[in-house]
């Protein structure tokens, strides 16, 4: 499969500042926009046929209009083959683009580069228990409401039904935007239970919370016979680590419940997921398998508005590919859907600050997740801390929409 990362996608709202800057009208701008933002896309999956293709328009490229496309440049064919890599403006790639739809058998070329330029793109809203989540201005953030006694964060502090409910009350008041209860702990090493356990556990919490607070509810689980419930019971969203790849009928499920859905990547196993995890492209392999599980959602029956999507950090990753998925985040956008992000007390934070258990790693989560709010990488961040979450994304968010560069710069936008 041909895949378009966005090395560069420049966001419009740079641009805009500089425009602004030169005191340039807004027909201007508006043309500008449609036309400057630079790209830089890192092409993997390529067959000969793209490859000819490609480097056809490169060589041609001293010849009249040699600017009318990206410069390409070709991967190691020894080491690389099927690699490369286009840079230019917006409408050269457009004009890539239109050539590319020319010949049918360009046709996946042309879908990858159009993913790649709506990577700038913010999702489509999203509904929730009657909230409408637009996204774009501000990270949201999903307060973690555990009711396992074997939980790698907080040790089953809250596996009692009224200790849940009154924590997961506490994060509703202190801003959490969705509430994720979870009966069945996901850690490394865990091993599953039987849904009739799993739902004993959080029924009564999801009843309970539903009765007290107005914040949509999420259900952290795999099995359709607990989502079938737990819908009923008024959860809106199922958090599915497998991204639909566990259970077979949890996506009809889902979908016959016209409920939303996140589908999270994994290698592997719960119980054996951290043993050796090994990845050829690590990018690559997460977008394909989160592509199945939408495949999966939308034959289903669900519309893509209504599926989230997350990179699983910690879920068959090492060190080092929890940190580049973090810092590659941005690629998830060619799925042109909501992603949300679990970083928080997370065992690779421990790693970082030198191997500090699960209730001291506050700082590094907050760092984590203000780091890719304000790279905008995410539009959720799933956190047992939500307070302290909250302040660490209004600096971050903030930071992200910051205009106000002077008089010259003219009226900035509001934030807020």
């Amino acid at each position: 499969m041909i895949r378009a990362h966005p090395l560069l996608a420049e966001r419009p709202e740079e641009l805009e500042l500089a425009f602004r800057r030169m005191g340039l009208p807004t027909p201007a701008r508006e043309y500008l926009l449609e036309k400057l933002p630079q790209y830089r896309l890192l092409l993997t999956g390529l067959t000969r046929t793209e490859g000819r293709f490609l480097k056809g328009l490169f060589e041609a490229a001293d010849a009249p209009g040699r600017e009318e496309y990206p410069v390409y440049v070709a991967g190691d064919p020894r080491t690389r083959l099927g690699s490369g890599m286009l840079t230019g403006r917006r409408e050269q790639f457009e004009r890539l683009i239109t050539a590319a739809k020319a010949d049918p058998q360009l046709s996946e070329l042309a879908g990858a580069l159009t993913q790649a330029l709506g990577s700038v793109t913010a999702p489509a809203p999203l509904t929730l228990g009657g909230r409408t989540f637009t996204f774009g201005a501000r990270t949201y953030v999903m307060g973690v409401v555990n009711v396992t006694p074997d939980s790698f964060s907080d040790g089953g502090r809250y596996a009692a039904t009224d200790a849940a409910i009154a924590h997961g009350l506490r994060l509703a008041e202190a801003g959490a935007d969705v509430l994720d209860v979870g009966g069945e702990s996901t850690r490394p090493g865990s091993l599953p239970v039987p849904a009739e356990e799993e739902l004993e556990r959080v029924l009564p919490v999801i009843e309970g919370l539903r009765a007290r607070t107005q914040v949509p509810i999420s259900v952290d689980t795999t099995k359709a016979a607990v989502a079938r419930e737990v819908l009923k019971a008024g959860t809106s969203l199922i958090n599915d680590i497998s991204g639909f790849h566990f259970d077979p009928e949890l996506p009809r499920v889902v979908a016959e419940a016209r409920a939303a859905c996140c589908l999270m990547h994994i290698q592997g196993l719960p119980q054996s997921m951290q043993q050796s995890p090994h990845y050829d492209d690590i990018l690559d392999e997460v977008l394909a398998f989160l592509e199945e599980g939408v495949a999966r959602a939308v034959a289903a029956g669900m519309a893509r508005e209504s599926i989230l999507v997350d990179p699983g950090i910690g879920f068959g990753k090492t060190l080092g590919h929890n940190l580049f998925l973090l810092r590659r985040l941005h690629d998830l956008r060619v799925l042109g859907l909501p992603v949300l992000v679990g970083t928080s007390r997370k065992g690779f934070l421990g790693t970082l600050t030198g191997g500090k258990p699960a209730a001291e790693r506050l700082a590094a989560t907050l760092g984590s997740v203000a780091a890719v709010a304000a790279l905008g990488g995410a539009d959720f961040v799933r956190v047992h801390d939500v307070a302290e979450t909250r302040d660490a994304l209004a600096v971050a968010d903030a930071l992200r929409a910051a205009s106000e560069g002077g008089a010259l710069f003219g009226t900035p936008r509001v934030v807020g």
